[in-house]
């Protein structure tokens, strides 16, 4: 529900087209979040064009003290767009220009609501890469994916997105325009800023351009899909890619309950007994591509089921786009899940498995796994029924124990999501006394009104 008040002083901002009401700000309320029952409440929601409205919006705010949410394509999997107890909700999508393409530099500066697949396009037809991939590229933006510091399966080789940022523009309390770094790919003047900015999840400032580093683009990318019978068989696998010091560009896994939920549409069929799928590939020129690959399929092959290598671009744009559909899947055995992040030692994967069907069992919630192997950061998932509600209170404790989990075998709440509103509370687990409250103590010299998303990312 607007207020009418806000609204109005918003609108003499950034104009009435620019505030949007009822039905129309209805979206702007969840994430992906949603599909475990979370939605949120706006007093108003506000679509700037340029930095110059982002900070009017957020020096009115900061005087009239009402919370801001910032806001980018809404694909978060921690509910850190969600406006859980009202305020203004600044969405970035029309900040989508192109400043500035160098090609010949490998650099691009676009604004935060530019959409991760049109950048991606873009470069591209320059012969450019940019290798950061979270899911839902069709929709996210660059500014949600450095809030969040979003990762991919292609982080493995390439890194997460932060490792491409090469400078930001951000709007900060009580409604200041900073840059930090720029058009330049060294740079240790002063502290980090914008590595701090970077995976703030909104918390510190509102992003509102950046400055990204591009890659020439591989000549070729090849996959090898390997079946097991067993998580054991797979991930001793995992273990003898990296032994033998190969560098594939991504290595993804899927469990036995993921296989069950999505194997159905999997290209060419799943071999009966397989409780396992690893997907590794090999990228660089054809030669040394197709030299990789024969090198990991070998190294796959060890007790496994059966080892595929397509090499037609048919085959490999199928297998990735069933690889993008797997979350959809899952989702749609039971209408809903919660999944989390969670990162483990990679000699801990196979343990973290087992230990996540354990805790679906004792919670009595189906549980399935899939994720990024060669970084031990897995997707954790408990399917459920958005319309039982003892089950959404029982997926809460389940997803605390299995947070708890990974801290304790030396891992982290979260690799590429973040902690948004969903992991609120959980990082005092994870860190030092002191160093909770020199997270804290940051918060306050950014954001001494705890107005910017404010209950996210918190200790």
């Amino acid at each position: 529900m607007l207020t009418g008040g806000i609204a109005r002083d918003l609108a003499a901002i950034v104009g009435h087209g620019g505030v949007l009401e009822g039905a129309a700000a209805r979206p702007y309320l969840n994430d992906a979040t949603e599909a475990q029952g979370l939605v949120g409440r706006a007093d108003a929601v506000c679509l700037p064009t340029s930095v110059e409205e982002v900070r009017a919006v957020l020096s009115w705010c900061y005087a009239n003290d009402v919370p801001v949410v910032p806001r980018g394509g809404g694909t978060g999997y921690a509910g850190g767009a969600v406006p859980v107890d009202g305020g203004v909700v600044v969405a970035l999508g029309r900040l989508d220009r192109v400043d500035v393409f160098d090609p010949f530099e490998w650099r691009i500066r676009v604004g935060a609501g530019m959409i991760t697949a049109r950048l991606k396009h873009l470069v591209r037809s320059h012969g450019l890469w940019f290798p950061p991939d979270p899911g839902a590229a069709e929709s996210s933006q660059i500014g949600g994916n450095i809030a969040t510091n979003a990762g991919g399966p292609h982080a493995f080789k390439y890194g997460v997105t932060g490792k491409w940022v090469m400078g930001i523009e951000a709007v900060v309390p009580p409604g200041d325009r900073i840059e930090v770094g720029g058009p330049i790919r060294k740079d240790v003047a002063g502290y980090d800023l914008k590595g701090l900015l970077t995976g703030s999840e909104g918390t510190l400032a509102i992003i509102t351009a950046a400055w990204l580093q591009l890659t020439p683009a591989p000549e070729a990318a090849l996959p090898v899909v390997a079946f097991y019978p067993d998580e054991e068989s797979g991930c001793a696998a995992i273990h003898q890619i990296l032994g033998t010091g190969l560098l594939p560009a991504t290595l993804e896994y899927l469990d036995a309950n993921t296989l069950a939920a999505a194997g159905a549409t999997f290209p060419g069929g799943i071999p009966e007994g397989a409780a396992f799928l690893l997907v590794a590939e090999a990228d660089g020129s054809l030669a040394a591509a197709t030299a990789l690959r024969a090198e990991l399929r070998a190294a796959l092959a060890e007790n496994a089921l059966e080892v595929r290598a397509p090499s037609e671009r048919a085959g490999i744009e199928a297998l990735w786009k069933w690889r993008e559909g797997v979350s959809i899947a899952v989702t749609a055995t039971r209408g809903g899940k919660l999944s989390e992040d969670i990162v483990v030692p990679v000699e801990q994967m196979s343990a973290t498995i087992a230990e996540i069907r354990a805790v679906g069992e004792r919670y009595a919630l189906p549980t399935c796994s899939w994720g990024h192997a060669g970084d031990g950061n897995l997707h954790a998932t408990f399917m459920l029924s958005l319309d039982d509600a003892d089950e959404l209170t029982r997926v809460e404790h389940a997803a605390r124990d299995l947070l708890r989990h990974a801290v304790s075998v030396g891992g982290s709440i979260s690799g590429e999501h973040g902690t948004g509103w969903v992991k609120r509370g959980e990082l005092a687990g994870q860190w030092d006394v002191r160093a909770i409250e020199l997270h804290q103590q940051i918060k306050r010299v950014f954001d001494p009104k705890n107005l910017l998303n404010p209950g996210k990312k918190t200790a």
